[in-house]
Formats: structure tokens, C-alpha cells, sequence
């Protein structure tokens, strides 16, 4: 069934576990993800980029996600807008039925980011859509987000709680030492969760966001580099520290690397093993596969979602 993410969280943060929320680009991606949450009996959150919706285009999307909920009625789904980049693409998704918008203002300075966040939230709000917003600025590429190293900054506990009473956003994402991308960490991996902390403490009621989040899965980047790719020295936050978000607070955990590992590992593996091979269904079926264990293994062992349906 397709929900808001309003009681989604409200359960999370009651009972201590986060909610995976995965990026979705194409059928096998959005097919292994809600197998992992069926046999996982799992809340899901599929969201997706704006480059993902130029991509996928719009109107395949929404009948993906209408097959979904057919599907999956014992599924609590939540459709989700994922680093929206302005009022006119959170605006457009609300109008499409998406459940849920993510304006991402982190860009632009405290005031700024303010004002365009609330002038989403109204909008949303109007049509019963929840809002996350950001505030901090976390390092990495990908798709449409791009930040330097030098650029990145923690979220200010105090300003968060100003932002989220100012703006009336439903979930906050805070910049705690993630970042979006393979490259995660140079050195040893780390999170501040004394800024997590604090900005529970000050906000308690509200939802908090973990994005960049991919454990970057060594197995799965061992397989893609064994057939052929190149992502030298990648690296992810470990599952053990998403482990503890998920018990400090954080109730949405974000994952798009991961999946993005999964993918062409299985589809790479396939062409070196099997040259042979040229029925897309049987390369896409492995990649299928392999996404729908690694978003298992996210639910059941890392977010503590399973059963939680």
C-alpha cells in the first residue's frame, strides 16, 4: 500500500530501527528491492532523482510503482522525491502522487534555504505530501549532487531545531560525516553521532536522515573489479555503524551505491563468464538477484525493519 512516511517513522522511532530508502532507476532495480521487502515483511521507501526521472521518464515510473502496490498490499511503500532541486520538480512529483518530496536547499545559505524549503512544505502540505528537507552539506558525487570536500559542513544542532520550527519540514537530513558516492572515506570510517545526539535531544519529534549512506559492499566491489571495472580504494559508512544510526536516532537510511554495485556486478560477471550471453534477461536477472540480496541483508541485518510491516 502506498503511505506517507508519517507513520513510518513515527513506528521507527518508537521502536528504534530506520527505514531503508532505496533509489530506483529501472523494473529489475524496483522488482529486487520489493522482493527483499516482501520476504523481509519490510516498510520500503523507493525513491527517485531527478535525473532518475528524465531517465526512467515520469509516466513509466508511476505505472512501476502502481504494479508495486498491486502487488505488495501488505507493504507499507512510500514514493519519494530525492534531492529535489527546486519548487518546480517537488511541485511536479506532489502533482504526480508521490507520497513524499525531498527539497534539498543545503546549497544555499541558512535564510535562503529557509525560505525555499517552507514554500515546498506549504505546497505539499496543501496536498497531504510530507517534506524532508537538508541542512549541512555532506562531500560526494552523484547524479545531480555534486560537493567538494572543502565545501562540506556538519549540521548545527541548534540550527536545525530553528530550521525545522521555521519551516515546518516532517524529517530533517543532517550532515554527520556521510557522503554521497563510492568514496566515502580516505581513513578509517566515521560519524559524529555526538551531533546526532544533540540534534535528537533539541528536535526528538522529528524524523532524521541519513544520506550517502552505502555501505559501499566489499564483496560486491571485489566482483565488479574480478570482471573488469575499475573503482579502486571505494569505501563505505560500515554496516555496524548504520547499525548504530539506526538505534541513535536516524529513521531513513539512504542507499543508492550499493544497489548501483549489485547491478553491474551480476551483469558483469555474466558477460565474462558467459560470452555467449546475449538475452538481457539473463544478465538483468542475475543483477535482480543480487540487488534483492543486498537489500535483504540491509533490512534484516543492518536497518532492523524486517517484520516491521
Amino acid at each position: 500500500m502506498l503511505v506517507t512516511t508519517q507513520e513510518m517513522f513515527k513506528k521507527a522511532m518508537e521502536e528504534k530501527y530506520a527505514i531503508g530508502a532505496f533509489n530506483i532507476n529501472d523494473m529489475e532495480i524496483v522488482q529486487g528491492i520489493m522482493d527483499a521487502a516482501k520476504k523481509a515483511k519490510s516498510p520500503v521507501i523507493l525513491q527517485v532523482s531527478s535525473s532518475a526521472i528524465k531517465y526512467a521518464r515520469m509516466n513509466y515510473l508511476r505505472k512501476m510503482i502502481e504494479a508495486v502496490v498491486e502487488e505488495n498490499p501488505e507493504i507499507p511503500i512510500a514514493l519519494h522525491l530525492d534531492h529535489g532541486p527546486d519548487f518546480e520538480t517537488c511541485k511536479m512529483c506532489v502533482d504526480a502522487g508521490f507520497t513524499s518530496v525531498m527539497f534539498d536547499g543545503s546549497k544555499y545559505d541558512f535564510e535562503e534555504n529557509v525560505q525555499k524549503t517552507k514554500e515546498v512544505v506549504e505546497y505539499a502540505h496543501s496536498k497531504g505530501v510530507v517534506v524532508e528537507a537538508e541542512l549541512g552539506k555532506l562531500a560526494g558525487i552523484e547524479d545531480d549532487v555534486n560537493v567538494d570536500s572543502s565545501d562540506a559542513m556538519y549540521t548545527d544542532p541548534e540550527q536545525a531545531k530553528e530550521f525545522v520550527e521555521r519551516t515546518g519540514c516532517d524529517s530533517l537530513a543532517i550532515a554527520i560525516g556521510t557522503s554521497h558516492g563510492a568514496y566515502k572515506f580516505k581513513g578509517e570510517a566515521k560519524l559524529r553521532f555526538d551531533i546526532l545526539k544533540k540534534v535528537k535531544e533539541l528536535i526528538p519529534d522529528t524524523p532524521i536522515v541519513l544520506h550517502g549512506a552505502s555501505t559501499v559492499v566489499p564483496e560486491l566491489l571485489e566482483m565488479c573489479n574480478k570482471y573488469g571495472a575499475e573503482i579502486p580504494g571505494a569505501k563505505g559508512v560500515p554496516d555496524e555503524i548504520l547499525h548504530e544510526a539506526s538505534l541513535s536516532g536516524v529513521s531513513k537510511i539512504n542507499v543508492d551505491t550499493d544497489l548501483r554495485l549489485a547491478m553491474t556486478a551480476g551483469i558483469r560477471k555474466v558477460f565474462i563468464e558467459e560470452p555467449n550471453i546475449f538475452d538481457p534477461r539473463k544478465y538483468l536477472g542475475v543483477a535482480r538477484e543480487l540487488i534483492e540480496d543486498t537489500v535483504y541483508h540491509k533490512m534484516t541485518e543492518v536497518f532492523g525493519s524486517s517484520n516491521k510491516a
